[in-house]
């Protein structure tokens, strides 16, 4: 059931459908129409028709005579995206470490201190949100909003890669120590270090879910 909140009801609807998408609810292939979901989420045609052409244009769904089916992310997509990444992020760390301040070295530590916390309770749901703020408050620190709106939304999309990875112990205590070793680079001010640690970082994250897949 969709909540009324300040976004419009379209938003709304894109919002939680898109989640719904990349988190695996709605596998590829599924068919989705206006009339199922209309019912599932207790609002009419129009948001939901209006939450469907965005995501036929995010390339989540493709629209065909039987209804929108699923695209979701593919393997070939999830490749690209780390490729992406790899070559961006190192980038955005480097500037983080030239340009943050310190109230945002602050929320860098802070969000490092709780996910090293929620990976003692092993609290996935939790993990993967700091891990989320975590990438977010480096893209902000960079100084560039070309960053963040590169990279925030290719980081979003891999959510349900992201959520079993951090199911994995082993893996999520690997991955908040690359976090930390990022933050020593970026509160030292070494735009170098920043850049590489946060590149092995994202190719270590992209081998363990390739071996998860496997």
């Amino acid at each position: 059931m969709i909540e009324h909140k300040t976004l419009s009801l379209a938003d709304q609807v894109f919002e939680h459908l898109e989640t719904d998408i990349l988190s695996g609810k709605y596998p590829r292939g599924e068919v989705l129409t206006e009339a199922h979901l209309s019912a599932e989420l207790g609002v009419s045609r129009t948001p939901v028709r209006e939450a469907l052409r965005r995501l036929a244009q995010e390339h989540l769904i493709e629209e065909t005579p039987k209804g929108n089916i699923v695209i979701g992310i593919s393997e070939k997509d999830l490749e690209d995206i780390f490729v992406i990444r790899e070559h961006i992020e190192g980038l955005a760390a480097a500037a983080a470490a030239k340009n943050r301040t310190d109230e945002q070295l602050k929320e860098l530590l802070k969000t490092i201190e709780l996910q090293e916390f929620y990976v003692s309770k092993q609290d996935c749901d939790e993990i993967k949100l700091m891990d989320t703020e975590f990438h977010r408050l480096v893209y902000s620190a960079s100084g560039g909003i070309t960053f963040f709106d590169t990279l925030e939304p290719l980081h979003k999309k891999i959510q349900k890669y992201r959520r079993a990875a951090v199911s994995d112990h082993s893996r999520a205590t690997h991955s908040v120590e690359e976090h930390r070793k990022i933050y020593e680079a970026i509160a030292a001010k070494d735009s170098a270090t920043a850049k590489a640690v946060t590149v092995e970082h994202i190719k270590n994250a992209h081998i363990h879910i390739v071996k998860k897949g496997n």
